[in-house]
């Protein structure tokens, strides 16, 4: 699953593409199907402290200025989308940007493990994040959104956020990017038509498995 989550990465053509990782066993699956990975600490609370450390470690004099986290769970995320989750810190004043897509499943709204994105419009294609919550919200006539759990950072405001102590609201939702708007960090989201599969259980392996066949095939010459 990582393997293809790596791989429509570096297929997005935004830069180098590394597997930030505390396992070795995914750091030695990684390097087979030939593709860079980094070995991070075990302590790490979230995947933005984990690629904190792997920036710093692989670009120590800080010649990158923006990260996009793909988390390993998206296997079915598509190059375009990733792409676009870069736009609102190349071309805006956001600190942080994120993807979301509308809700059309009924039971979804509703769905606590379902992160609704509360936000107020820019364009047809993008809001400025103001709360993120797994309630129904915001109240009232119009669309809901999904948050996909995709992140770009400017490479300050990764710094500045792994710095901070978890927030008040954070700990209450359990959604670390409520930390960065509790500490007046800009949030923007690019609206994406589709929803990438996140692998959280069993079964939704199993369906990953059916939309992508077993197409990994180590690099030629690894072992």
């Amino acid at each position: 699953m990582i393997v293809h989550v790596a791989r429509r990465a570096a297929a997005a053509g935004l830069g180098r593409t590394i597997v930030a990782t505390d396992s070795e066993e995914i750091l030695v699956v990684a390097r087979a199907y030939g593709i860079e990975a980094v070995m991070t600490g075990v302590h790490h609370q979230s995947g933005s402290d984990r690629i904190h450390e792997a920036l710093t470690a692989i670009d120590p004099e800080g010649s990158v200025d923006v990260v996009v986290n793909v988390q390993g769970d998206l296997p079915t995320i598509e190059p375009a989308h990733i792409r676009r989750a870069l736009a609102p810190v190349a071309d805006g004043p956001a600190d942080i940007a994120t993807l979301g897509v509308e809700i059309t499943d009924e039971a979804e709204k509703t769905a606590p493990s379902v992160v609704k994105i509360v936000g107020s419009p820019l364009s047809q294609n993008r809001l400025r994040a103001l709360y993120f919550t797994r309630a129904t919200a915001p109240w009232g006539e119009g669309p809901l959104y999904h948050h996909v759990g995709l992140y770009a950072y400017r490479r300050a405001a990764l710094s500045r956020f792994v710095s901070l102590p978890p927030s008040p609201l954070e700990k209450r939702e359990r959604l670390e990017q409520l930390r960065a708007l509790e500490a007046g960090m800009r949030i923007d989201v690019e609206l994406i038509d589709a929803e990438p599969l996140g692998v959280d259980t069993p079964a939704d392996l199993e369906r990953a498995r059916r939309i992508l066949g077993d197409s990994a095939k180590p690099a030629e010459g690894a072992k």
